[in-house]
Parts: structure tokens; sequence; C-alpha cells
């Protein structure tokens, strides 16, 4: 057995999710190789609001409509979480600031050139 055979027999952990196919030409795609890419702050469209629900009443500040790379939108909830001195993350395409910062997130997005719409009062 050469180097090359062990390697894709040993791939097999990285596709515990296909089905079997008897295709001889079928080709496994792995997911999240096709991630967007960052557009520049002048074409982005954010939302910030104030959210409540599912949180046992603690406000937090969601920022939602960011079209780019995850690692773009956590450098992004960097700066906004530094910047303000408070927790946070940023998942799913959106981030989450603890707090009510809705009015100091908008006006810093808007210094730093962000299309920016403020939802829910």
């Amino acid at each position: 057995m050469t180097k090359n055979q062990r390697q894709t027999t040993n791939d097999w952990k990285s596709r515990l999710g296909v089905v079997y196919s008897t295709n001889p030409e079928f080709s496994y795609n792995k997911e999240g190789e096709n991630e967007p890419a960052t557009l520049p702050p002048q074409q982005q469209n954010l939302i910030v609001s104030l959210d409540r629900k599912q949180r046992k009443g603690k406000s937090v500040t969601l920022i939602t409509g960011f079209v780019g790379k995850e690692e773009d939108l956590e450098t992004l909830a960097k700066k906004l979480k530094s910047k303000f001195g408070v927790g946070g993350t940023a998942k799913d395409g959106e981030i989450i600031i603890q707090g009510d910062f809705v009015q100091r997130t908008i006006e810093y997005l808007v210094a730093e050139k962000f299309k920016v719409k403020r939802s829910g009062g």
C-alpha cells in the first residue's frame, strides 16, 4: 500500500455524515469551503437592534446582516467588545454584544463607514 492510498483510507473520519456511493467517479465535497468574500464596509447593510428574547430578561445588542468570512465577523465583534468593555460573541452571521449599546454601536459602525439601520424602536 502506497502512502497516497493510506491517506485516502484514513480520510474516513472527515466523511462520517456521507452515505455510501457506488459511483466510481464520486468525489466528496466538504462543507464550508465556499465562504462568501467579505464585502467592503460601504456595501455592508448592517441591522442593529436590542434583543431580550430567550435571554432571561437580559438585554443584548444584536448586529445582523454581515456578509463575509467568519474571521472578519469575529474581528469586528472583537473591536466592538473591546471598545465598549463588555462581553459578547460572533456566530451564525450575527454579533451579540452584552448590554444596551445600540446607539454607541451605530455611532461606531457609521464612523467605520458601514451602512447601518436601527431596528425595533
